[in-house]
């Protein structure tokens, strides 16, 4: 049987299948959920920007948690929420116009209470924020949980400091030829530039904010980085177009670049594999473990696609697992017609329906990390083992455009 007679065989069954009868009470309105005061082990926050919102989900139940929208509906990206060390406040940076999308625009830092969600405080901003896609490093929380950093882009580059702690905008820094932000530390952030160097931004004499250049630790002409970056204790790693890991540890009173390391050996760079994906690295700091989402393509294929995860050791440099990505569209499409997953026809549809690959990918931080990861469109989020890189489910209906995966 082809593959197309054995897709039609499926959907035939699918159409004429009894289709089962569901007896729905009434559901009770007015109530109010609570969040526990910690986080789940497994909860995680995806932002969608056509559904304008970022939502928390358990990967355990694929249980809708709470959202929060992102300022105005249908004008820019949501962005990522930012959480107080004591998980008592979220941080959202949101942009609104008064007539919807058009008219006077007011940017805001939205205080949420981090249990009920409900906005607390608006503290203003200049109206300048950027907004960009994926939006991972629009903004910042520093180390202490005291400064909130907004990226601006109007084009001109600056960045907006708020005091969470007392609720007040303090100031806007102008950093000409340096873009998006990232925490360095108590009270400290730092930028990329577009000669390879990093702008750190800290609290200067009298009250001051100091700016201070480092010297160039990448070579934005010959191999620039992208910004889709991740954090490992005191280490942030960037991974650049040709798959080389730069760290930059920021434990100390100096920002410091380790010497740059590939994900690719020769072998893998003659089969072209590469990067890919608009969220491509995880990392699991209990394991000292870095997933990378590959995929085999040409220069500047960075964004596509992948249906592969490789895994490196971060002590040795040295790959330790590879784990294939389960096929999304099949799940959609299964969902859709209610089979199971560890069905026959769940298997023929994996079997016949291309990959899409994914986009996104996320890894918890407890002692049974699961791997998430998320396609373009309205597919389920895949949920492995990140340790065994087994399949162990999937989250319906999660969303419509899927922008960024992050945890508590």
């Amino acid at each position: 049987m082809s593959s197309r007679s054995a897709l039609a065989w499926v959907v035939a069954a699918a159409l004429l299948a009894p289709a089962a009868r569901a007896e729905l009470g009434a559901e009770p309105v007015g109530q109010v959920a609570v969040l526990p005061e910690r986080p789940g082990p497994h909860w995680f926050w995806l932002s969608d920007v056509l559904l304008h919102r970022t939502a928390l989900f358990d990967a355990d139940s694929g249980e809708l948690l709470g959202l929060l929208s992102g300022g105005t509906a249908n004008v820019g990206f949501v962005v990522n929420p930012l959480f107080s060390p004591d998980h008592r406040e979220i941080y959202l940076p949101e942009s609104f116009y008064s007539r919807g999308a058009r008219g006077e625009r007011t940017d805001v830092v939205t205080v949420y209470d981090g249990r009920t969600l409900e906005p607390l405080h608006e503290i203003a901003i200049p109206p300048k924020r950027a907004e960009y896609y994926p939006g991972n490093a629009a903004n910042a929380l520093s180390d202490d949980g005291r400064f909130v950093a907004v990226f601006n882009l109007t084009p001109a580059q600056s960045v907006s400091l708020v005091d969470v702690r007392e609720k007040r905008f303090v100031k806007e820094l102008a950093t000409p030829g340096c873009g998006l932000i990232f925490a360095a530390g108590p009270q400290r952030f730092f930028m990329l530039c577009g000669d390879g160097s990093a702008l750190v931004i800290a609290p200067g004499k009298g009250g001051a904010w100091a700016l201070t250049r480092t010297k160039p630790f990448f070579d934005p002409n010959a191999d620039p980085l992208t910004e889709k970056a991740v954090r490992c204790r005191d280490e942030w790693l960037f991974v650049s177009y040709e798959g080389k890991l730069h760290a930059v540890d920021v434990s100390g009173a100096e920002l410091r670049f380790a010497e740059p390391w590939s994900l690719f050996s020769d072998a893998d760079r003659a089969e072209h594999w590469r990067i890919g994906g608009n969220q491509h690295l995880a990392v699991h700091a209990g394991t000292n473990r870095l997933y990378a989402l590959v995929h085999k393509g040409g220069p500047d294929t960075h964004k596509q696609a992948g249906r592969d995860v490789w895994v490196y050791d971060l002590a040795s440099h040295q790959r330790v697992q590879q784990i294939g990505l389960g096929n999304a569209l099949a799940g959609m499409v299964r969902q859709q017609m209610g089979f199971r997953r560890a069905s026959a026809a769940g298997w023929l549809l994996a079997a016949v329906l291309p990959n899409p690959g994914a986009d996104l990918i996320f890894v918890t931080q407890d002692d049974a990390p699961v791997l998430l990861a998320v396609s373009q469109g309205p597919m389920p989020v895949l949920v492995h083992d990140a340790r065994t890189g087994e399949p162990v489910g999937e989250i319906a209906e999660a969303g419509l455009a899927a922008t960024l995966l992050f945890g508590p």
